[in-house]
């Protein structure tokens, strides 16, 4: 005999189906009313419940919910309500986690409030997305201009200096010293002297968000990503075995300079010496 328990449960998806359209397609419409009245923030609200309902139109409806989203951050800004702009833009992400535009739009957000390090992420990622977003692009080589000092560029040019280094590191290395520490990578080149020189294990830790990110990018084009850990951390927070599953015999650093009498880093290294450096026998 057929089951009527079946039917009606047939029928009772049917109806939710049918509600479903029905709300999708009211909030759509509001969307639009509210878009030509200038009502940015209830339009964003009605394409956070279109997009929750039927995540199958995301595609359709991505460039009118990009223009929503950054008219009313845009709003958000001028109120000085910073933390609704940031909510939006994380809600945002969510639902289109690999959108370039909206990456490049929260940076560009970041950076007029002078979070310099974090809009340099979110310039990166989108560039990352998408290599050829012009607009990216030049965000990330403008904020990349504050953040990397000039001093890296005259280092990395200093052909005398990098041979010291790495011969340096090659004869500690060649002496018994397999695991070694970068602290302050930056570009990661003593990282890579290290690994080249022959050290098993090579960790290198990074504080500048974009000096990780530039580090990291060296490193793979270099095939050395998968050899060398690297760290977005303080030395000072560095914890065995929490991130490194070892103490070190070797650390290398280059962050001494007129810094060193107001920026922490004699704590740093003496940190790093007496709890991550293994001690003689």
């Amino acid at each position: 005999m057929p089951n009527p328990n079946s039917k009606f449960h047939c029928n009772h998806r049917g109806g939710q189906e049918a509600s479903r359209r029905e709300l999708v397609s009211r909030s759509l419409q509001s969307a639009h009313h509210c878009l030509e009245d200038q009502d940015f923030g209830t339009a964003y609200a009605h394409y956070l419940l279109v997009l929750h309902l039927a995540p199958e139109l995301k595609t359709s409806v991505k460039e009118t919910f990009q223009f929503t989203l950054f008219k009313w951050a845009e709003e958000l800004d001028s109120l000085a309500r910073i933390q609704d702009l940031f909510n939006c833009y994380e809600q945002a992400l969510e639902l289109y986690p690999s959108d370039e535009v909206i990456c490049n739009s929260m940076g560009e957000h970041l950076f007029r409030m002078g979070f310099r390090d974090e809009a340099a992420g979110y310039f990166h990622k989108a560039v990352k997305l998408n290599p050829d977003f012009a607009d990216a692009k030049e965000n990330f080589y403008r904020v990349a201009n504050w953040l990397v000092e000039r001093w890296h560029f005259i280092m990395l040019n200093d052909a005398k200096r990098n041979l010291t280094y790495l011969k340096a590191i090659e004869k500690a290395v060649c002496s018994g010293c397999k695991s070694v520490l970068d602290i302050g990578t930056g570009t990661g080149i003593l990282s890579m002297f290290a690994k080249r020189a022959g050290a098993s294990s090579v960790y290198a830790c990074e504080l500048s968000k974009t000096m990780y990110e530039l580090a990291r990018d060296v490193m793979a084009a270099n095939n050395m990503e998968r050899e060398i850990k690297i760290l977005h951390l303080k030395s000072l927070d560095l914890e065995i075995p929490k991130h490194l599953p070892e103490r070190v015999s070797l650390v290398v650093t280059e962050t001494v300079d007129a810094g060193l009498f107001g920026e922490g880093i004699v704590e740093s290294l003496i940190h790093a010496w007496e709890h991550l450096l293994l001690q003689p026998k």
